[in-house]
């Protein structure tokens, strides 16, 4: 198992962003501290210069101890809880990368 750094990026299509805040980003940021997180970057109505899946996509970027600390979070009970929070909200992609 590697030490190294991760990093989870999301990119979201959103289509309720009042639900979103209001539901899921209301609960979310707690859990992220607790399993060892912290977030770097939240943004909106970004755009993609190559590939993409939507217009105005939102982004946020997290940094975790170790990949085993951020899959401990994405696969935690509490969060699968949370999770549910965000559905009807828009679609999401997920990226999980460890620092070189």
């Amino acid at each position: 198992m590697s030490d190294k750094r991760c990093y989870m990026i999301v990119t979201a299509d959103l289509t309720d962003r009042a639900r979103f805040l209001a539901d899921y980003a209301r609960v979310v940021p707690a859990l992220v501290t607790r399993f060892g997180g912290r977030y770097l970057l939240q943004g909106s109505g970004g755009e993609f210069l190559e590939g993409g899946f939507c217009q105005s996509p939102s982004a946020l970027v997290s940094e975790w101890p170790s990949r085993a600390a951020a899959l401990a979070f994405w696969n935690s009970p509490e969060y699968a809880e949370a999770k549910k929070l965000r559905e009807g909200t828009g679609k999401f992609q997920v990226l999980l990368l460890e620092s070189a």
